[in-house]
């Protein structure tokens, strides 16, 4: 299966990654190109975190949503997806969202890295609290909605982000809290389309490539170990 893959790294990072513990939050358009991209670079220790079902809406964006699985949960799916790419994988599902009640439960593992793939601001400062008070690398999702241009996602620190309002309302509740806002997050620079509805639209391109840009920045770190 990684011909290819040790053509361009050694035997030596690849065996790493496969003792990596990943715990992923959150698994629609974003999260579901960054577990398809862990799988696929090796990875084989993850767990996902996510209380929803899959819908006929998510079919534009998500790459684990068919019409043959709609209605069905989504890690339930994605797992089942993973294994068909790599049988040797370990993955745990929790089919539940993330809450301040169960989120000392879902980490009480010894993760390497968690990826905050949700939309939700309160999951997301939940998840940064507790990767910075237990000193676990976290990568977050920020705004991907009413964006079209995949070429404009890139990795900075929340700090240092702008046209996006849910970066905005994540650095206000971290300000609240103290915690430190020089945290490693996806991003767009792209300005948001306005439009009338509360929800925002999305297409496939900007989720998929905030995923791609998910997978890369862990597989960065262990390459550079930092």
């Amino acid at each position: 299966m990684f011909d290819r893959t040790l053509k361009i790294i050694d035997e030596q990072l690849l065996e790493t990654i496969k003792t990596k513990k990943i715990l992923l939050v959150g698994i629609g358009g974003v999260g579901g190109f960054a577990l398809e991209s862990l799988v696929r670079l090796g990875f084989q220790n993850i767990t996902i975190v996510d209380g929803d079902i899959i819908e006929e809406s998510n079919l534009n964006r998500q790459i684990i949503s068919t019409r043959e699985n709609i209605g069905k949960s989504k890690v339930e799916v994605a797992k089942e997806r993973a294994l068909n790419i790599n049988p040797n994988i370990h993955i745990t599902t929790f089919n539940l969202f993330l809450l301040e009640e169960n989120i000392k439960t879902l980490l009480k593992e010894n993760y390497d890295f968690i990826i905050d793939s949700c939309d939700t601001i309160t999951t997301k400062y939940l998840l940064i609290k507790e990767s910075q008070e237990r000193g676990i690398k976290i990568i977050s999702c920020l705004g991907t909605g009413n964006r079209l241009n995949p070429s404009l996602v890139t990795i900075t620190k929340l700090n240092k982000t702008y046209n996006d309002p849910l970066a905005k309302a994540v650095r206000n509740i971290l300000r609240k809290h103290n915690i430190s806002l020089h945290i490693p997050v996806v991003w767009s620079s792209e300005v948001p389309i306005k439009i009338k509805e509360k929800a925002p639209g999305s297409i496939i391109l900007v989720p998929a490539a905030a995923g791609l840009q998910i997978a890369y920045y862990i597989l960065n770190s262990l390459i550079n170990r930092v």
